[in-house]
This record gives C-alpha cells, sequence and structure tokens, in this order.
C-alpha cells in the first residue's frame, strides 16, 4: 500500500509524500521472480501459496494478470518524482527478487533509495524473532531512518 499510496500521490497531484517506508514489499503480483518460486516449505511463514492466496483475495480474477500500478506498484511505468525511499527484504523471503527490481527502478529514476538484504531472514522476521540481533538491529535502522526522514539535518552552507 505505501508503495501506490505514494504512486497515487505523485500522479493526482498530492498530498506531497516526504517520505516511503514500505517494509519487505507485496508490489507484484505475477510470482514469476525466482525468489517466489524458491520459498515454498509450508513452514514459511510467507511461501509461495500464501502470495498466490493473498493476491487472488485481493484481485480476484485478475490476481495472474495485468493490473494497475496502483493495485501492484511494479507495474509503474514511471518511478519519477517519488519521495525518498527505506526498504528492506529477508534473503529468504518471497519478496526479495521484486523488492531489489523495485529499488533499481527507483534509483534509476533518480530516487534516494536506503535498502538493507538481510542475509538468512525470512518475510517478517523482526516480528518473529523479536530477540535476534538481527532484528533488533533492524528495528533501529527503521527507527532511524524514519528519524532521518522526519526530522533531515540542515542544509550544509
Amino acid at each position: 500500500m505505501t508503495a501506490a499510496v505514494t504512486l497515487m500521490a505523485r500522479d493526482k497531484g498530492g498530498p506531497a509524500i516526504c517520505f516511503q517506508m514500505p517494509l519487505y514489499p507485496l508490489i507484484d503480483n505475477r510470482n514469476t521472480s525466482p525468489s517466489s518460486r524458491e520459498i515454498t516449505s509450508p513452514k514459511a511463514v510467507w511461501n509461495r501459496d500464501h502470495n498466490i492466496a493473498a493476491w487472488k483475495m485481493y484481485l480476484g480474477e485478475h490476481a495472474s494478470g495485468e493490473v494497475s500500478p496502483y493495485a501492484a506498484p511494479i507495474h509503474a511505468d514511471n518511478f519519477e518524482g517519488l519521495p525518498p525511499t527505506y526498504t528492506c527484504v529477508g534473503q529468504l523471503d518471497p519478496f526479495r527478487d521484486d523488492t531489489i527490481k523495485y529499488v533499481s527502478r527507483l534509483v534509476e529514476a533518480g530516487v534516494d533509495v536506503e535498502f538493507h538484504l538481510y542475509p538468512g531472514c525470512s518475510h517478517g522476521f523482526e516480528v518473529f524473532a523479536p530477540e535476534a540481533e538481527v532484528s533488533k538491529r533492524a528495528g533501529m535502522e527503521y527507527m532511524n531512518a524514519l528519524k532521518r526522514a522526519l526530522h533531515p539535518a540542515p542544509a550544509s552552507e
């Protein structure tokens, strides 16, 4: 939703959004990336079957076809003019490759992006293992990114 709202705000002329923070975003309904095919274990927090079911609940009969970028943001033709972005994904998340693609397209469009790929981590890792060192680090990185976005350092003279 974060990525879709920023696209819509840009396209509709506002409101101005100063920052977006889609964490391990669900942005491509097609489920064709390598990572969307890798994570299939029924024990996984989020796997291919969950992803297909979620898109079907959200988009109905259009779940695997071409849809509006306001429904599946990776479909957007243009990422220029979007706000600075912080995003992350776990290496073992079905959304890994879609997130990396999104980051690449933002960078190509001139959007400032901070991106973290957490090795060995699954979808929602920091929620399911909050005491793990990587989860604590991720939480601090989320808060620091948000703090920088809401309270930017003054420009140097």
